[in-house]
This record gives structure tokens, C-alpha cells and sequence, in this order.
């Protein structure tokens, strides 16, 4: 076992897979600089090589069609746009070329592409680079997204993204790179088709779904509640797109009440899809009470570090939100 935290992680799967694995190289912008990527690429250039951790200047559209191309000629490229906000230049190189190839020309091709975007939030950063933007390639089919909350699956779907032959958008957090676990050597990797959500606490009064750093304030929110006699079962989405239901089913049948928290807009979000997954597949009388949603303010992310404070949802907001769930339902019953 190794001490891991989520950057390192983060590090230790980059490393393997380029040891094990000479098509797979990573390029785009600051990749041998800290201050764009943490300690997550950490010397990899001094290790594999300018040739397999290119740095390039900022070309966020020309770097991610490149990829796109190498991917196609056979290649296992890993894409890094510092901010996700930036990947949005690459939108048709995702979106219309990598997420389509395959079902353009009958499935004679793959695209193994691995596009990674960092949500990079606070600190006074302000609209431009504040944004998680997961929902909008949740939205295409083609493409699988990924969301790691923990140490272990920063590391290891990070390994299984890269391995598969289809074209996935991994989105890790910076709000997580201080989470730290103990971790084995990879000896096996997962495969990244039969990957879906996990059940991170066990509970009996409310689901709480989240992804991504949403996670962790739904594990501090569950902790909360617990003082208060409140059993809360937290699940981790891990893999927003294909969604992969049952265990989201199963839970809230069990629980009968349901929060859903997302670290981006409520409008045409991925908190909607969750709750509409629900409101579809759930029996009529299923649930207890309405399934509820806790996302960011209709609003730009403000710059202000006061603004901030109100702005971004707190495990104490989650852990009130899921009172009032339980609390109106008694209200109603009295």
C-alpha cells in the first residue's frame, strides 16, 4: 500500500500508463508547470520524455484535433486543458469529430481518445474560470464522461478512461486534490464499460447523488446528519454518461427520499437528468416526498471572495437541504 492524494494519484496512473503503454503521450497546454496542472504531471516530462508530454502553446482546438487524429491512426492520446472552461475552443473536435468518427464510418475505426478538464474553482478567479461544465458533454452521445471523487478512481478510471477504445471526457476537480488514501499497486485495470455509481455511505432516510467534488460535500453532509439521528446513504455518480441507473433506483426505493447536489447550474443540468431519471423509472408513491436538487445560483461565478462564500453550496447547505426534505414530509404527516 501506498499514500496517495488525489493529485498523486492522479500522477501514479499517468505514469503507469505511459510505462505499460508507448501509444499512449499527453499534450496541451502547461503540462510541466505546477501552477496549471498541481502535482498531478509532476516530472513526467523529465521521465518520458518532451516527445510523449508535449507542451504546447495555447491551442486548445488545434491540440484536441490532433489528438483526435492520432487517436484514429492508432494512437492513445490524453488531451489537458488546464480549465475546463477553455476546452470549450475544442468544442467541434469533441463534440462533432471525436464523439462521431466511429458511427460515421460503420464502426471501421476507433477513437481512443482521452480528453481530460480540470474544474478549477474560487480563489477569485471569476466567471471565465469558474465553470464545471460536465452536463454539456453528458448531453453528446458518443462520448463517456468521467467525474473521479476519490483517490482510488482519480488514479484508476483515469487508467480505464485511457485504455478504452472510445473517446471519454475525464473531469477531475482541484477541490479534491488534498483528499489523500492508501492505495495498492495497479494490478489490474478496470474495465471502463462496467463502471457506474457506488454506494460511498450506507443509509436508511435519504439518498443524497452527487458527482465529482459534489461527493465530498455529500460525505460531510451525511456526518452532519448523523448527530442529528439522520441515516443518509451517499452515492458517487463516477460515470455521468452512459448513466447507469439501478443503483440510484435501488437506493431511493429504500430510502424514499432524495437529494440530488451539482456542482454547476440547475437549468438543463445534470442534477435534471438525474431527477428526471428518477421521475420516469420510480412506481408512482415510490418516494415519500418530491426529489430535491441543490446546485450553483442562476449566475456567473462572482470574483468577489465574499460573494464566493454564498455563492458555491457548503456540506452544511446540503446537510439543511436534506433536513427540510425529511422535515416537510413530518410537517405534512402531523
Amino acid at each position: 500500500m501506498h499514500k496517495y492524494n488525489y493529485g498523486t494519484a492522479l500522477l501514479a496512473g499517468f505514469d503507469w500508463l505511459l510505462t505499460h503503454h508507448p501509444e499512449v503521450f499527453v499534450i496541451g497546454q502547461g503540462l510541466w508547470s505546477p501552477w496549471y496542472v498541481g502535482n498531478s504531471m509532476t516530472d513526467l516530462d523529465k521521465k518520458f520524455g518532451v516527445s510523449r508530454i508535449i507542451d504546447t502553446p495555447v491551442s486548445e482546438s488545434a491540440v484536441t484535433g490532433a489528438a483526435v487524429g492520432a487517436a484514429l491512426a492508432g494512437k492513445k492520446p490524453i488531451v489537458v486543458h488546464p480549465r475546463m472552461d477553455f476546452m470549450l475552443y475544442a468544442m467541434d473536435a469533441i463534440v462533432n469529430q471525436a464523439a462521431k468518427w466511429r458511427h460515421m464510418i460503420g464502426g471501421q475505426a476507433d477513437v481512443p481518445l482521452t480528453v481530460r478538464g480540470i474544474i478549477n474553482r474560487g480563489g477569485e478567479q471569476g466567471a471565465q474560470h469558474s465553470q464545471a461544465l460536465h452536463s454539456w458533454f453528458a448531453h453528446i452521445p458518443g462520448l463517456r464522461v468521467v467525474m473521479p471523487a476519490s483517490v482510488a478512481d482519480a488514479r484508476d478510471l483515469l487508467v480505464s478512461s485511457v485504455l478504452s477504445s472510445d473517446p471519454v471526457v475525464f473531469i477531475d476537480d482541484r477541490w479534491l486534490y488534498d483528499l489523500e488514501a492508501e492505495l495498492p499497486d495497479i494490478s489490474e485495470t478496470l474495465h471502463l464499460a462496467d463502471q457506474g455509481p457506488a454506494i460511498r455511505r450506507g443509509g436508511n432516510d435519504i439518498t443524497l447523488i452527487a458527482a465529482g467534488h459534489a461527493v465530498r460535500l455529500a460525505l460531510e453532509a451525511a456526518e452532519r446528519l448523523a448527530v442529528y439521528n439522520i441515516s443518509a446513504e451517499v452515492i458517487d455518480l463516477r460515470v455521468i454518461a452512459p448513466l447507469k441507473a439501478d443503483t440510484l433506483l435501488k437506493s431511493a426505493k429504500k430510502t424514499g427520499r432524495v437529494l440530488c447536489i451539482d456542482g454547476s447550474w440547475s437549468t438543463c443540468g445534470f442534477s435534471s437528468e438525474v431527477l428526471a431519471v428518477l421521475a420516469e423509472s420510480l412506481p408512482v408513491g415510490t418516494l415519500r416526498s418530491a426529489p430535491q436538487r441543490l446546485t450553483l445560483p442562476a449566475a456567473p461565478a462572482p470574483t468577489s471572495r465574499v460573494l464566493e462564500a454564498d455563492y458555491y453550496p457548503t456540506s452544511e447547505e446540503v446537510a439543511h437541504a436534506a433536513s427540510r426534505i425529511i422535515n416537510e414530509e413530518a410537517n405534512k404527516q402531523c
